[in-house]
């Protein structure tokens, strides 16, 4: 089968095109025919390579997948050959007290396709039963392998972590990622108000089509100053941050007393720094999140499917273009998920 993979860490020029094994099923696994596989920024950085963490090579990324079952093993009993599926992009012991409580998200083996395991760059992979679930006839592969990462992760940000509450002021860093995206779709979901930045007049006018309320240019405006503006001075209950130290100041300014923020990486740095006076006499709340729960995904996934919650497609490539796929989402071109196809 063919695969895009790399053999060592670097730029985009370290991905190959190629020729491997098929893979064998185990006897509770599916053999699953991928049509379709969208990047994230994971993908950037494992390529690039991670300081402290070592995958064994040659390594095949992707971790947002979908496609067709074509086979099962023998003690697999809910999942049948022809099935059009996605699969879960977390991966777990499906064994210990954290799995068993459905916290997953939480279990000390808990990992990723593309991560610790080889992902979806590929033309054939084998997926545990229990990451396998159903789409609809009228949801194409490209947008069932757009939507679990981002929207899973949006979902336990927002509803997990934050307590999103309905009618909430709600702040999203970077209208244009992925998380960003289901991040505005969800709180208006809730009827809460969102505020998005997003760089540039066509990615502000989309992130409006999506829901935004308001939007803030973060390259031409103060972040904050305008998130006073609309809030008449109060500042926000919430503010989905991602993006880093590029914008960790201003997500701490924008915040309303008693307001949370939520964060779920760190593009552009991880070095932030709070002003430990603020923090308790605003009584705000910082909050970690990754990933999310199975049962969260299947949550969210309901949205999903009855098109109340709508992935967001930039650009399809063929697996073989995997180089410029990689371009354009390090470039930040992209309005929406990047997918490949196999």
């Amino acid at each position: 089968m063919k695969v895009a993979r790399i053999h060592q860490h670097g730029g985009p020029e370290v991905l190959a095109y190629e020729e491997t094994h098929e893979p064998k099923i185990k006897a509770n696994e599916a053999l699953v025919r991928v049509r379709a596989c969208a990047l994230n920024h994971l993908d950037l950085f494992v390529r690039a390579g991670i300081p402290g963490m070592k995958f064994a090579m040659p390594h095949i990324l992707g971790s947002d997948i979908a496609g067709e079952v074509l086979e099962v093993g023998e003690l697999c009993e809910r999942v049948k050959p022809g099935w059009r599926v996605l699969l879960s992009p977390g991966l777990s012991c499906r064994q210990c007290e954290q799995c068993l409580t459905g916290q997953d998200n939480l279990c000390r083996r808990f990992t990723m396709f593309g991560y610790a395991k080889d992902g979806g760059n590929a033309e054939l992979l084998a997926a545990p039963e229990y990451s396998v679930i159903p789409i609809p006839d009228d949801l194409s592969f490209e947008e069932a392998a757009a939507a679990p990462l981002v929207f899973l992760t949006a979902w336990h940000m927002l509803m997990a972590r934050a307590r999103l509450q309905p009618g909430e002021d709600v702040l999203v860093l970077a209208a244009s990622s992925g998380v960003g995206m289901a991040a505005i779709q969800i709180a208006r979901m809730l009827q809460c108000r969102v505020i998005a930045t997003a760089g540039g007049e066509e990615k502000l006018a989309r992130a409006r089509d999506l829901g935004a309320d308001f939007v803030i240019d973060h390259y031409r405006q103060d972040i904050s100053a305008e998130v006073k503006k609309i809030t008449a001075k109060r500042g926000v209950d919430v503010v989905v941050e991602h993006v880093g130290i590029a914008t960790w100041p201003k997500s701490l300014e924008s915040l309303a007393t008693a307001g949370r923020v939520v964060t779920c990486g760190a593009t552009t740095g991880f070095d932030a720094r709070v002003d430990l006076r603020y923090l308790f006499s605003k009584q705000w709340s910082l909050l970690g999140s990754f990933m999310g729960t199975m049962g969260e995904l299947h949550q969210v996934l309901k949205f999903v499917f009855r098109k109340q919650l709508k992935p967001v497609i930039d650009s399809v490539y063929p697996l073989s273009e995997i180089r410029s796929a990689h371009e354009r989402l390090e470039k930040k071109e992209q309005f929406g998920k990047v997918i490949v196809r196999p």
